[in-house]
């Protein structure tokens, strides 16, 4: 087995902000913005963790770790952190089955991490993955993409509710066994389809599966899995609900200010800040539903078709706190009220909102908790390693259209003459159109301007015949084109990375437990950039 890693600009769409964070020592401004560099180590020095109620934090956690069947492995770190040791957090939205693969690429670098943080500091650091219950995005969780032979087929429990509420309180019901029967037949039977079917209940809630299906695969390092949606966690967190109450303007001001000189500097805001709105949910006592509360004025709030003071607001925190959550940028706030995190581990969709709670942290904080890059990964199977090593094929050459991998192996298929004489000619017909349109612009500059057209146009009818060579290349030889088609449906599914569509399970049940193993090693290497992984 063997890896490669690459720098993270191979990857299509990561945003500016995200590779200036990558190489945040050649940008003082976005250095301002995160605190620590996630290149060493320098995180594990920050003594800037705040202290967690620690006894009511672990009494919580173990209750909810006895629930989740968690192993020995975890109840002894909520036994750490309650004796004053560090989280080293993640998170994710309970998808379906376990959903993606960053799922399980999270949870490995958080492993990872916090044992690195241990061995090198001396001072017990463990993982612990957060489960973004709280969302209300329903369809965005219902789904599973795997891989049929030559397709992504998506899978959905079909779930409803009559309101948005809540996801990890959802009960899918009956709908929830044709899903598991239909991944369970994608997946070959594997020995995973047994736990996915004695998590995933037509009884069980969708945060409850969840939380017991990554308990089980990261049992043996100890991985704390936690929803902090239930009262007891809401109680710990509450401070911070409060202040974005009777702070709300203050932290909007800042808020749009920091949303305006990311603007300045080139970047864009991840999450967008509107006067009037606030960092907080609602739910409706009687529906359930999960509300935005818009602010009205100073003491005026709004959560559907009510109003309420600044002050019912307050005595529903104090009587219910559960209630009142927090929205995207103020959740890694309220995370590290109630818990002693050293650092957080995120995605790049993450790390870039974080230079806009950074504002939140200073205010109601003091301080910046360190924000370092999860494992970014593609995993390959031996199969399709041997098509790519055949054809010489990297992954930054499957990321395309299977259309243009396609084409690209039907032109290295061609006789090496035919080559020749295909580069010659382009060779020769480029430098002479590039004399020709300089001279004819010197003599006039309409005319270098219709002589640039036609020399747009002869260049297209050149690359058209390059086109047409390894066309008849790849009729000639088919199974170039149904290779083509197999790497790119594995590692670049339907035009995305294989990490954010595909489902962990699906590399679960085609490698095994060693899988997760492998993944915590591969994140310990600390590639800056996207890993390949060959299985």
């Amino acid at each position: 087995m063997s890896t490669e890693c690459y720098p993270i600009s191979v990857l299509p769409h990561v945003t500016r902000l995200y590779r200036d964070y990558v190489a945040m020592q050649e940008n003082p401004v976005v250095a301002s913005w995160y605190g620590t560099n996630p290149t060493n180590d320098s995180w594990m020095r920050a003594n800037s963790v705040v202290p967690a109620k620690s006894d009511e934090l672990a009494d919580a956690l173990r209750k909810q770790s006895i629930e989740f069947r968690a192993a020995p492995q975890a109840l002894a770190n909520v036994e750490k952190l309650r004796n004053g040791a560090r989280a080293v957090v993640t998170g994710q939205q309970v998808g379906l089955f376990g959903g993606p693969l960053l799922t399980l690429l999270k949870a490995a670098t958080a492993i990872a991490r916090a044992a690195e943080a241990s061995r090198l500091t001396g001072v017990d650091h463990v993982p612990v993955f957060w489960l973004a219950t709280e969302d209300h995005d329903l369809a965005e969780v219902d789904q599973l993409s795997l891989l049929t032979k030559t397709s992504v087929e998506l899978i959905k429990a079909n779930l409803k509710t009559a309101v948005p509420v809540p996801v990890g309180s959802v009960i899918p019901g009956q709908g929830i066994t044709e899903a598991l029967d239909q991944a369970s037949e994608l997946l070959a039977w594997a020995p995973i389809t047994e736990k996915l079917r004695e998590f995933y209940r037509p009884e069980s809630t969708l945060g409850g599966a969840f939380a017991r299906l990554l308990t089980y695969l990261f049992s043996a390092h100890g991985l704390i899995v936690m929803d902090a949606a239930g009262r007891d966690f809401h109680a710990l967190g509450s401070p911070v609900l409060r202040e974005a109450i009777e702070r709300a303007e203050e932290l909007e001001t800042a808020l749009l200010a920091r949303s305006t000189e990311l603007e300045r500097d080139g970047y864009h805001a991840q999450v967008l800040v509107k006067p009037g709105a606030s960092l907080l949910f609602l739910v409706d006592e009687l529906t359930g539903e999960r509300l935005a509360l818009r602010r009205l004025g100073s003491d005026v709030w709004k959560a559907g078709g009510r109003s309420y003071s600044k002050y019912e607001l307050l005595a529903i925190l104090d009587a219910a706190p559960e209630r009142i959550s927090p929205n995207a940028l103020l959740r890694p706030v309220f995370q590290d009220v109630i818990l002693p995190t050293a650092a957080y581990i995120g995605g790049p969709a993450e790390i870039a909102y974080f230079a806009q709670s950074a504002v939140l942290y200073e205010k109601l904080l003091g301080r910046i908790t360190p924000v370092l890059p999860r494992l970014s990964a593609t995993l390959i199977e031996p199969a399709i390693g041997e098509v790519m090593a055949r054809h010489e094929v990297s992954l930054p050459d499957a990321m395309t259209t299977a259309e243009a991998l396609a084409q690209r192996l039907g032109a290295r298929a061609m006789p090496i003459a035919g080559k020749r004489k295909i580069a010659a000619v382009g060779n020769a017909l480029e430098v002479e159109l590039k004399a020709l349109t300089e001279y004819l612009s010197e003599m006039d500059e309409s005319l270098g301007r219709s002589a640039t057209v036609s020399a747009s146009k002869m260049r297209y009818q050149m690359n058209r015949l390059r086109r047409m060579a390894a066309t008849f290349e790849l009729q000639k030889e088919a199974s170039l084109r149904k290779h083509a088609d197999a790497m790119t449906l594995n590692l670049y599914p339907d035009g995305h990375l294989q990490e954010r569509l595909l489902g962990g399970v699906w590399f679960l049940a085609r490698s095994g437990d060693e899988l997760i193993e492998r993944l915590i090693q591969e994140a310990k290497n600390l590639c800056p950039g996207h890993v390949v992984v060959r299985l």
